[in-house]
């Protein structure tokens, strides 16, 4: 029997302008290619973008919650101090 696990991405994009677009997909390779080639409303006036952060999930409840959870002002703190993005302007 082939098991086919199916892995959902939480991921933060740095945008031109210096913010920070969190986002969620369960095809990373091409969410990324749709918000460079500007086929993402939120993103489309923000690029350049860079990949600065990704975690992934095998369940997909698990990552909507954290996707979800980083958009707060606590998961933004958590995430600041997890991986320093916001204190070193990566």
């Amino acid at each position: 029997m082939i098991w086919q696990v199916i892995v959902f991405y939480v991921y933060i994009l740095k945008c031109s302008d210096g913010k920070f677009y969190t986002g969620f997909s369960s095809d990373l390779k091409k969410r990324l290619t749709d918000h460079k080639s500007g086929n993402v409303e939120s993103t489309k006036n923000k690029k350049p973008l860079k990949l600065i952060y990704y975690e992934a999930y095998i369940n997909k409840i698990n990552a909507l919650n954290r996707e979800k959870f980083l958009k707060t002002t606590k998961g933004k703190s958590q995430l600041k101090k997890q991986i320093g993005i916001l204190q070193n302007g990566v």
